[in-house]
């Protein structure tokens, strides 16, 4: 059995546990939260053995193995540094961090600890991009990757009834870019590599985050097109449109209907069982590295979380989006 901690007791860390009960060798040993009482409530929905309310003490007790982190983002690289400088296995939430130079501290402390840092990105690892992977040969030379993730936020409610909740708060290096565009990105750059280029634009709020907005990436015979937001929604598919046919995805932050369609109007269905709590597969892959002894997983490879934290540097700084983390 692997001996998980948690850091962070909201929604996303429920939706983990969901799919990490699923594999067999998972098991919640402890886990973090500011305050006692939120803590303990936790550990009772959920039979975890411990609590903690000592970060440090968490990491030194001797109760875990490894530790899942869904802390606010600004909050990802000193979290983690601490646990690997501990010895501790560290999956972490997606954003990885604030920006490159808290990526580069996390690389070096994995590197120092010999631990595994894996960051927490499950659409490169369901069933249906691994579809899409054998399926981009069937269509010819690619010429263009268009991926769309366009989510109204529950939040934004409040944020215009005039209050700012933390999804819309830069001091948590938060907002569309870092919480839905990431989504866009990561598969694009796992496909496609580092491109030449990167065109940005972004509407942004007065709390000093982006709402939406978008981003073009040239490559030496392609572009990647994509268009990410949180204040409004969309229903359209996404699509890798090559000379000799389409492949069209229907959700690019989780692919599970991946159909090939080629020019002559043949059409082939890619899809593939893909298990309901789909956080079940970062959570296999990651497992899987520790007990093969791993430090880097070869899909969300350090370089992959590189490229794509170099890439949204790069857009933030186009759009005028700065976080406290980057001073």
């Amino acid at each position: 059995m692997i001996r998980f901690g948690l850091i962070g007791t909201n929604w996303i860390t429920e939706r983990f546990l969901a799919g990490a009960a699923l594999h067999p060798r998972f098991k919640l040993a402890a886990v973090y939260s500011r305050t006692e009482d939120r803590a303990k409530e936790f550990a009772e929905k959920y039979s975890v053995p411990h609590t903690y309310t000592d970060m440090d003490a968490m990491f030194t007790g001797g109760e875990i193995d490894a530790v899942y982190i869904a802390s606010p983002n600004s909050l990802h690289a000193e979290y983690a540094i601490a646990a690997m400088n501990r010895g501790i296995h560290v999956l972490c939430e997606k954003p990885i961090a604030s920006n490159s130079r808290e990526l580069e501290a996390m690389i070096d402390a994995a590197k120092r600890n010999g631990v595994l840092l894996m960051e927490a990105l499950k659409s490169t690892l369901m069933p249906g991009f691994g579809a899409v992977r054998e399926g981009i040969g069937r269509i010819g030379p690619v010429r263009r990757y268009f991926a769309s993730y366009c989510q109204y936020s529950s939040r934004y409610d409040a944020y215009r009834a005039g209050t700012v909740l933390n999804a819309f708060r830069p001091e948590f290096s938060n907002g569309s870019l870092m919480d839905i565009g990431i989504y866009c990105l990561y598969p694009a750059v796992a496909l496609f590599g580092r491109p030449n280029a990167v065109k940005a634009s972004g509407f942004m709020l007065e709390s000093g985050v982006d709402g939406e907005g978008s981003i073009l990436m040239q490559y030496d015979d392609m572009d990647a097109v994509m268009i990410y937001s949180k204040i409004t929604s969309s229903a359209i598919p996404n699509e890798i449109q090559g000379e000799d046919g389409n492949l069209v995805i229907d959700k690019i932050s989780e692919p599970e209907i991946v159909q090939l369609k080629f020019r002559d109007g043949r059409s082939e269905d890619l899809t593939r069982p893909t298990v309901e709590f789909n956080m079940f597969y970062e959570v296999e892959e990651f497992i899987r590295l520790i007990e093969e002894g791993k430090t880097e997983s070869e899909m969300n490879s350090h370089e992959l979380s590189r490229i794509v934290m170099e890439i949204m540097d790069e857009a933030r700084s186009q759009i005028g989006l700065v976080y406290p983390a980057d001073k």
